[in-house]
């Protein structure tokens, strides 16, 4: 199945794409990073990776249109988190087909950050948390060291100041994790089979911990 919702976020709607499976074994949230959407072409590519592992997706555009355009709100993370967490709530409410699937995250640049911070809030109600160049240490030491959901960071060899930071949010890490360098990727994952190891890796992280 597949569903644009329209979720209430205090005083906006923000958008996602549901898309499920048959026989869907857990369900994932995707959180973008800046300046990015659920339209993202490398985040549907590994969406689409997920739903023939079986793992249905969510791609959520945290902001508005016009909240996007605002570099600051861009980079709010404590915004974007609380956005991933009402998304959470309200799809555990009102989209029956998924609403007692367990959960995970994937997030990307700064979305990573939201959906580590969102993972420590929710504790064990999370069942597993994907970083694709993510930001991890912009989720902060004390967020990161709550995080019980297992974390794979998921960092490009020759994204340099990026892998550096993320072996700092790892090293705050107390959960089931792993720091996975894919060789010579740079941020964006643009050379050929970059893009289809993250999502092999993705798909395989998620498998392994939906319970």
């Amino acid at each position: 199945m597949q569903e644009l919702l329209r979720i209430p976020a205090d005083d906006v709607h923000i958008e996602g794409l549901l898309e499920l499976p048959t026989g869907a074994h857990g369900l994932v949230l995707f959180a973008h990073g800046s300046g990015s959407s659920r339209h993202s072409p490398r985040n549907t590519h590994v969406a689409r990776v997920l739903h023939a592992q079986g793992s249905g997706t969510l791609l959520l555009d945290l902001l508005t249109l016009s909240e996007d355009l605002d570099y600051h709100t861009r980079f709010d993370i404590s915004l974007l988190t609380h956005r991933l967490l009402l998304a959470t709530g309200w799809v555990r409410l009102h989209t029956p087909a998924s609403r007692h699937l367990p959960l995970g995250y994937f997030g990307a640049s700064t979305g990573a950050a939201a959906a580590l911070q969102a993972a420590a809030a929710l504790g064990e109600d999370i069942q597993a948390v994907v970083s694709r160049g993510g930001r991890a240490d912009l989720a902060g030491a004390h967020e990161l060291a709550k995080v019980r959901a297992p974390t794979l960071l998921l960092v490009g060899g020759a994204d340099s100041e990026v892998l550096q930071l993320n072996r700092v949010a790892y090293g705050k890490l107390q959960c089931e994790k792993e720091l996975s360098v894919i060789p010579d990727a740079t941020h964006l994952f643009e050379e050929p089979g970059a893009l289809d190891e993250v999502a092999r890796q993705a798909a395989d992280w998620f498998g392994r911990h939906w319970k």
